[in-house]
């Protein structure tokens, strides 16, 4: 175990050290690349901040004006019938949009039940199988600027939907 935590302190400043000392090897101004590249990634920031802080005020607006609890009441029953639990219907739907958001629903998931529990496994292994799926949509596709995202909203939730149900699948087993 401790050679492992040992690889893992070392691992980053190693990275970095091959990585400035194959630049000088190359005779590279490794620092004026560093610089431009900070300032492509402050550009890059600048230009997400928009939608960021708008997919974070709409997570905002749904827990607290209540729509998430009625929509997750209502979804919850159907759910339920396929044998998945009503309580993780808004962890499901808020991972679509937000991590933070979803991590701090699995927070209190595992407070109420505790982690390993039925609920804890299957909101840890969903919290894994799972991606924010409109987040990234929206913040690469604006940096790339891409337009015409075809059918990658309907293969990013079916990908989803298959994590969900792996994550039932797979914490029965456990």
């Amino acid at each position: 175990m401790k050679v492992l935590m040992f690889l893992s302190a070392c691992s980053i400043p190693l990275v970095i050290f091959v990585i400035v000392g194959y630049g000088l090897l190359m005779r590279k101004n490794v620092y004026e690349i560093f610089v431009k590249g900070a300032a492509e990634g402050l550009k890059t920031v600048a230009a997400i901040l928009p939608t960021l802080v708008g997919l974070m005020a709409a997570v905002g607006i749904l827990r607290a004006s209540g729509f998430l609890d009625l929509f997750s009441d209502i979804c919850g029953r159907a759910v339920a019938f396929f044998g998945f639990p009503p309580e993780l219907v808004p962890l499901s739907i808020i991972r679509m949009f937000s991590s933070s958001a979803a991590t701090g629903l699995a927070l209190d998931i595992f407070k109420e039940y505790g982690p390993d529990s039925r609920m804890g496994l299957i909101t840890s292994i969903m919290m894994s199988c799972t991606e924010t799926v409109f987040y990234t949509m929206s913040v690469y596709f604006m940096t790339a600027k891409v337009k015409k995202t075809r059918y990658t909203l309907t293969g990013a939730l079916l990908a989803s939907f298959s994590g969900i149900a792996a994550s039932i699948f797979l914490a029965d087993l456990l």
